[in-house]
């Protein structure tokens, strides 16, 4: 009894090996999740289209602004979480301001070759006659994929200003995660 359960095992065993051996190396590698997107992999840009401006005219309310990552590679890859953004201001008072980060939860997002994928970034927009120190006003976006360490420099189309709150702890101008 003992002889026939070690052969029933180890035919068990050769022809499991056989199955796994017998998989074409492009059907493995098919299977294998996509990795994260990198710097490079990829293009950015403001969302420019009519229903994408952001109402820099009005003080009202805040608005919203979009931007967009394009996977530029021939291979597929994933965003999550939150891009890294740094406001550059206009004027010699502004300096940089690195935005807060909505309390909104991320999802991955899978790219294939040429596919888009943006977040949104909201906004307060204030008066022109807001004393100085009191407004930023937005000149250059850098623009950092999520667990990246180089940007993309990206200049603000829109005219306006915000709300001056870099110091603040719950800004009225803050970053939604990719895809949020």
């Amino acid at each position: 009894m003992k002889n026939k359960l070690t052969a029933v095992a180890l035919a068990a065993i050769v022809v499991a090996g056989t199955a796994a051996a017998a998989i074409p190396a492009a059907a493995a590698a098919a299977k294998a999740a996509p990795t994260r997107c990198h710097t490079a992999d990829l293009k950015a840009g403001f969302a420019t289209g009519d229903d994408a401006k952001p109402e820099m005219g009005q003080t009202e309310k805040q608005t919203q602004a979009y931007i967009w990552f394009t996977n530029k590679s021939e291979r597929t890859c994933t965003l999550s979480g939150f891009a890294g953004v740094d406001m550059v201001g206009a004027q010699t008072t502004d300096g940089t301001w690195s935005l807060a980060r909505s309390s909104k939860a991320s999802e991955t997002m899978v790219l294939e070759q040429g596919d888009t994928v943006d977040f949104g970034i909201t906004l307060l927009p204030v008066a022109a006659s807001t004393p100085k120190a009191q407004k930023f006003v937005p000149s250059k976006f850098l623009v950092t994929p999520p667990n990246e360490t180089t940007h993309f420099t990206l200049t603000w189309p829109f005219g306006g200003q915000i709300l001056k709150q870099d110091a603040a702890t719950h800004p009225g101008t803050y970053l939604d995660p990719i895809g949020g």
